[in-house]
């Protein structure tokens, strides 16, 4: 993949799912890979009477996923589910781009996603867990790929240091599934 899209659930300017994006990133470009962010904040809530012609906003988001070779979620679960924010973007994408089509765009079909979330004692693993069976129907494949979580993201618990953890799956392959913090001790 030489071009990802982060996606932050969180619509926070300064959330810890955020700076864990932005360590991401980082790591990624140092590899050469190109990262840009997408912009969810400014979405209209999903709304089949001004589906057509699209919002400029959905339009952006939309040529902004289309021009990635791959997606990285990076987000938060608020009540054990995805944040609005989030689920109000996915649903932007899994409309038609033409009127009288049905199902989500073909530019989404087989796109990998990586999916990492920062939340709680379960590490957004609840939230995750939804996200992932949304993107099952939204992506019309298998589910998307690792995914990985950082447990109780308390910023003034760790010191500030967000790391890959590499780890291997059942086949003994080795793959970056999330990430890490280092916590002080008191």
């Amino acid at each position: 993949m030489k071009k990802v899209l982060m996606v932050v659930g969180s619509l926070r300017q300064d959330s810890f799912n955020r700076t864990v994006a932005q360590t991401i990133a980082t790591q990624l470009e140092e590899q050469g890979v190109t990262v840009n962010f997408a912009t969810i904040a400014d979405l209209p809530l999903m709304n089949q009477d001004f589906e057509f012609p699209v919002p400029a906003a959905v339009q952006r988001f939309r040529d902004q996923v289309q021009a990635a070779d791959g997606l990285w979620i990076v987000t938060p679960e608020y009540n054990e589910m995805i944040p609005g924010g989030l689920k109000n973007a996915l649903d932007w994408l899994s409309r038609p781009v033409t009127p009288g089509t049905f199902g989500s765009p073909e530019f989404l079909q087989g796109k990998p996603v990586m999916l990492t979330g920062a939340g709680g004692k379960k590490a957004a693993k609840v939230g995750l867990s939804h996200l992932k069976t949304l993107l099952i129907d939204l992506h019309g494949s298998d589910a998307p790929g690792p995914r990985g979580g950082v447990a109780d993201p308390n910023p003034s618990l760790h010191d500030g240091e967000v790391r890959p953890i590499t780890g291997t799956t059942n086949g003994g392959r080795s793959t970056s599934c999330g990430v890490a913090l280092r916590f002080r001790r008191n």
